[in-house]
């Protein structure tokens, strides 16, 4: 039977084909330390997992909720904002609740895209950035840029190449999966383009939380004038150790914050209010929970990149992010991510993500999620350090079982 339309849009998922492995290997016996997916181990805070528990008890709070999130969860958004950022928001036309930031990107793509309609995203990105434009009829311009100084040339062809003109242009930083961070002045250069090209700017700032080097990462509202076309999206899922709760932000424009209000009253009828209250309750707690997350990632990735580094697989630092963008050791890096992701599996006991799941760009790096706690981090890189020693005295044997199935 022939695939229906939007499936057949989309490529085999890539991540998938390492979860099958990941989960042959541990069907039979074996210990998978899993730094592939991006799903934070740690535990929800107990004073968010109290406030859930104490309003769950209130029978009127199990009845449907608001789509658009309840009038004090959108305060608290807002007030964040203030706080953080220093951007004043109307609660009540500039903020919008969403299922997670992947649901909040999804539903605004299918709110402003028309057929046809071309969108500038980078490569390698987070698959949502793409694909939720992909599924809803629109045509994805990749750009292979960083935030420096080559980004608005590389926009420019992006534009001159385009017809139609873009409708809108996402950005990501600090970036999944490179972990590449943008500065305010880079934000301002971008704004001024997109108004003068009358282009919409969709920004993912998930892992604004997630930083280590002492410089919080900016959001681009907090340049003046930028709410005139843009929306940004946010997460709780890593800030506050909340993947499973699923509650999200968009804020910014309100012509798209309406577009994707509407869009999302015919589609849910949002978060369980009691998750929406713990979360109000997060967001407006005295910040304690975001630093002891935040630490704790801090001091994965050092261990992380210490312990690799030893192995013999060095690892550029992140500043940002629960992610480090690894280049794949010089001697597999014929074989791409996925092969050599597979190999990981298969000789090393360590999952992690192929970069060519994020896109045709990335193929030559893995992503290394900061999901283990340090020991198992440590382990990951003992197993790693036989395999490199291994394959370098036996080179010809260092070839993914799943190739000879």
């Amino acid at each position: 039977m022939e695939e229906f339309h939007k499936v057949r849009r989309l490529p085999p998922y890539v991540f998938e084909q390492v979860n099958r492995l990941k989960a042959s290997a541990r069907s039979r016996g074996a210990d998978i330390i899993d730094l592939g997916m991006g799903n934070p181990d740690l535990p929800t805070p107990k004073a968010i997992v109290d406030k859930l528990c104490e309003v769950v008890r209130d029978p009127r709070t199990h009845r449907y909720s608001s789509s658009r999130g309840i009038p004090g969860l959108r305060r608290a958004q807002a007030a964040y904002y203030q706080r953080r950022f220093g951007v004043k928001l109307n609660a009540d036309t500039q903020v919008v609740a969403t299922l997670g930031s992947k649901e909040g990107f999804a539903n605004m793509a299918q709110a402003i895209t028309a057929p046809g309609d071309v969108i500038l995203c980078p490569n390698p990105t987070y698959p949502i950035h793409a694909f939720g434009f992909i599924m809803s009829g629109g045509v994805i311009r990749s750009l292979q840029v960083e935030p420096d100084d080559g980004f608005i040339p590389a926009v420019e062809r992006g534009i001159r190449h385009s017809i139609p003109k873009p409708l809108a242009l996402i950005l990501n930083y600090p970036s999944n999966p490179t972990a590449l961070v943008a500065s305010l002045d880079f934000y301002k250069d971008v704004v001024a383009f997109a108004k003068k090209n009358d282009i919409i700017i969709l920004s993912d700032l998930a892992y604004s939380e997630i930083y280590f080097d002492g410089n919080p990462p900016p959001s681009v509202l907090q340049v003046p004038g930028a709410i005139d076309v843009c929306v940004e999206f946010t997460s709780m899922s890593k800030t506050f150790s909340m993947p499973g709760w699923r509650m999200g932000f968009a804020v910014g424009n309100e012509r798209l914050i309406s577009a994707l209000t509407r869009v999302k009253s015919y589609l849910d009828y949002g978060a369980f209010t009691p998750i929406q209250v713990a979360a109000a309750h997060a967001l407006n707690g005295d910040g304690a929970d975001i630093a002891e997350v935040r630490e704790v990632y801090h001091k994965r990735r050092d261990v992380m990149v210490d312990a690799f580094t030893r192995a013999g697989w060095t690892i550029p630092a992140p500043a940002a992010s629960m992610f480090a963008w690894a280049p794949i050791p010089e001697p597999f890096r014929h074989l791409g991510s996925l092969e050599f992701s597979k190999l990981l599996i298969e000789h090393a006991d360590v999952a992690v993500a192929p970069g060519i799941g994020f896109g045709e760009h990335g193929d030559d790096h893995v992503r290394i999620a900061l999901v283990e706690n340090e020991h198992r981090i440590r382990q990951a890189a003992r197993n790693i350090k036989r395999f490199l020693a291994s394959s370098a005295k036996q080179p010809n044997n260092v070839v993914p079982l799943s190739a000879h199935r």
